[in-house]
């Protein structure tokens, strides 16, 4: 992980840093304090959910997946999906094709910062 890249607050409780990116793949790291939740949402990109430590529960198209530490779980894209955080966690999430979005965000933060 580079130290340039920002944590981001995604939503309340729950933030992210970019680990790695490419042409065809990003990667980021989630920390989410037990308790907070991320409303359902969808995105273009497939997605694999990995737990490194902690406890949630993932909602996939209304169906809830109790995840915890060494899970990983496939996100076909476009497919709702929301999180609730039962302890507190650490995720390592890889998209495909890459989170512009997210990436836009990080050089903004970083160019702020610098100035």
């Amino acid at each position: 992980m580079k130290k340039e890249n920002p944590t981001i607050e995604i939503c309340p409780g729950i933030t992210r840093r970019t680990v790695a990116n490419g042409k065809t793949m990003y990667q980021m790291m989630a920390t989410l304090a037990a308790g907070s939740r991320m409303p359902p949402h969808s995105h273009p990109q497939e997605q694999l959910v990995h737990i490194l430590e902690g406890k949630m529960r993932l909602i996939v198209d209304g169906v809830s997946h109790e995840l915890c530490t060494g899970d990983s779980f496939y996100l076909a894209s476009n497919v709702p999906h929301g999180v609730e955080t039962l302890l507190p966690t650490r995720v390592l999430d890889t998209f495909s094709p890459p989170r512009d979005d997210y990436l836009a965000i990080d050089e903004k933060v970083r160019q702020d910062a610098a100035i």
